[in-house]
């Protein structure tokens, strides 16, 4: 009985030895939280700005940052400080219901797309396309004038501009593959005329060409030719769609896998929260109480 107390006095004073000893490494981690300054009871730690020092500062830049962030910190709580003594409860209430709200949606959204680019099918017939387009080709109207057209832009001393205005007039497959062929003297150049191009696009390829003088250079089947002080601008418009006009299914392609895909992801999203609402329904995670009359 006697030797049966001393393990037991040995176990407890082990037990207790070893409590101490977390207690004074957990104690020895906190006091090693170096802080940087303090407002009320809050601390703000080297170890908090830290990371946010780039290797690629001075030693005088990063005392400036450091003195900075301390600053803006203490601001922004002492306001806080203040604020919650001084805004009327309803509106504390108010803040916390929408800090809650917004950390609920935070967390919410990230699982949904989680889930969503798991699940989701991305893939998208050319023929869903194309009926998509037909059913609802009323709503793709143009709000910008679009424009097909093949352009060049020659050095102003250009010695061969006469036979490259030839060529991109007459443009038949001899004419394409010989000015593909010189293409390295050409400062720009566009001949994939079956491209429909914003017209404030080709604006900005071709500088002389402004929404004041467009209407007498943008028209279709017409041939142009502008200048200015760098370069001088061939162009050959093949065909043109003004503003209201149908967007043309090529164009408007990638933004109707875009709609297609959104409507697939709603239609997940509701089908996986009726699936969550069922499930934890089945298994009496989840109730409504009826009221009483």
């Amino acid at each position: 009985m006697h030797g049966f107390q001393k393990h037991t006095l040995f176990s407890v004073l082990i037990s207790g030895l070893l409590v101490l000893t977390s207690c004074d490494s957990l104690f020895r981690q906190k006091v090693e939280k170096e802080p940087l300054a303090r407002v009320g009871e809050e601390f703000l730690y080297r170890e908090d700005v830290a990371p946010l020092i780039r290797d690629d500062m001075s030693p005088q830049d990063s005392a400036l940052f450091v003195t900075n962030y301390i600053n803006n910190w203490a601001s922004k709580q002492l306001l806080l400080s203040k604020s919650k003594i001084n805004l009327p409860e309803e509106k504390l209430a108010e803040f916390d219901r929408l800090v809650s709200d917004y950390r609920s949606d935070l967390y919410t959204r990230a699982y949904v797309e989680a889930l969503v680019f798991k699940e989701q099918d991305t893939a998208v017939s050319t023929a869903q396309l194309r009926q998509y387009y037909e059913r609802e080709k009323e709503n793709f109207k143009l709000g910008e004038k679009l424009v097909q057209l093949r352009f060049v832009g020659l050095p102003a001393q250009f010695l061969d501009k006469d036979d490259v205005v030839s060529r991109m007039k007459a443009w038949s497959e001899e004419d394409r593959i010989y000015l593909d062929s010189i293409a390295v003297q050409f400062k720009k150049i566009h001949f994939n005329d079956s491209i429909w191009v914003r017209t404030s696009r080709v604006m900005e390829e071709i500088p002389p060409l402004t929404p004041l003088n467009e209407e007498d250079y943008l028209k279709k089947s017409q041939f142009f030719e502008l200048q200015d002080s760098l370069e001088v601008y061939l162009g050959q418009v093949t065909d043109v769609l003004e503003i209201n006009d149908i967007a043309p299914f090529e164009y408007i392609l990638p933004d109707i896998k875009q709609l297609i895909l959104n409507r697939r992801r709603m239609q997940y999203v509701r089908k996986l929260e009726t699936e969550i609402i069922d499930e934890a329904i089945k298994k009496k995670e989840f109730e409504v109480y009826e009221k009483d009359e």
